[in-house]
């Protein structure tokens, strides 16, 4: 829906302009946990931190032994002129002891492979041996261009859902089932874990565990499309007493909208094409095609990770997702300016 012209062109390059999206969302991570698989954040994290370490110094050091055999080699070659005489068969079998080095030094190679192999092995296996007693569940479903997860009880029956940010408990293991609902798609928290594909029709489980409080930045690995670049989420991992009352207040249903504006936002919600798409517990809206938003107003990223949660990008959001998101499923809205402001404040209400 383009926006020249129109009440709402000021409100959205303002919000471009004071946002930069992306850029907002990067400093978001770089200020708490970060993104990165050197700076690990929990057990598998580090054990493949650790194999990633011993494979580069190994590699260093096979790479910097071939550098010095080949100066060593450069230095001592026989110069030569073009009117020098053909190498006698004396002089070719001076070759032999080369050849036994190299012979050696390809022996060399191959068994440091297969250290590195058994290592690798070794190291997978400590990967799958974390104790998983007392585990939070979560089900979590990729889809062009975000994420769902649902958390579970002791049961295994759905709670809650969440769109594109978990929270876990600092020490305590999480079981996390990965389905994809459409293409294939790549499970990745660089700080707590490595790569899980998720393949559509099969479910595939990891396991991981956050040892160090912070919020951390996971993504899609696998190309699955236009926006896959802007397909993030984020872990936050807190004290147990700090996540137990986050997930008692995720479990409870939205609100009730106090104020004027507020009251206006759910029943344009309740009446329009929202409602139809997104669900908000304890209210007739129970879409499933796009995120629930119950406790929309407590999330700090929107649209996976694209925008921080600020009414200024939420309006351009409900706008026009196309500017912000090229290829997202949500429609544009044709509401008028006050309307989009109600809606925003009902939102924001959602906490």
């Amino acid at each position: 829906m383009p926006l020249l012209g129109s009440p709402l062109e000021s409100l959205f390059f303002d919000a471009l302009a004071s946002g930069r999206m992306v850029a907002q969302t990067t400093s978001f991570f770089s200020g708490s946990g970060g993104h990165s698989a050197l700076q690990p954040a929990g057990a598998q994290a580090e054990r493949i931190h650790e194999l990633w370490q011993l494979t580069l110094w190994i590699c260093m050091g096979v790479f910097a032994a071939i550098l010095v055999v080949l100066l060593i080699a450069l230095m001592r070659a026989p110069r030569s002129a073009t009117d020098s005489a053909p190498l006698s068969a004396h002089a070719m079998g001076a070759e032999r002891p080369a050849r036994r080095w190299a012979t050696c030094a390809t022996l060399g190679s191959a068994g440091l492979l297969m250290v590195l192999l058994g290592i690798d092995i070794w190291t997978d296996r400590a990967l799958s041996r974390l104790p998983t007693a007392d585990a939070v569940r979560i089900e979590m479903t990729a889809q062009q261009w975000w994420w769902e997860a649902r958390y579970l009880d002791a049961q295994g029956r759905p709670e809650f859902s969440v769109s594109s940010e978990l929270h876990v408990p600092v020490g305590r293991p999480v079981i996390v089932t990965l389905k994809s609902a459409d293409v294939i798609h790549t499970f990745w928290v660089p700080s707590l874990h490595g790569k899980k594909d998720m393949l559509p029709g099969r479910s595939t489980q990891l396991l991981l565990r956050a040892d160090k409080a912070g919020t951390y930045r996971g993504e899609c690995a696998e190309f699955c499309g236009l926006q896959h670049a802007l397909m993030a989420f984020s872990v936050t991992a807190e004290s147990p007493a700090t996540y137990a009352q986050w997930r008692a207040g995720q479990k409870l249903p939205a609100a009730e909208p106090s104020e004027h504006d507020s009251m206006r936002g759910r029943w344009l919600f309740l009446s329009s094409n929202c409602a139809q798409c997104h669900t908000v517990r304890g209210t007739e809206a129970r879409g499933t095609l796009g995120p629930d938003l119950t406790h929309v107003g407590s999330r700090s990223l929107l649209a996976a990770g694209t925008v921080v949660n600020k009414p200024a990008l939420l309006s351009a959001w409900i706008v026009d997702p196309q500017s912000l998101k090229a290829g997202a499923t949500m429609p544009p809205s044709k509401l008028p300016p006050d309307d989009v402001r109600a809606l925003v404040a009902y939102l924001g209400s959602l906490r």
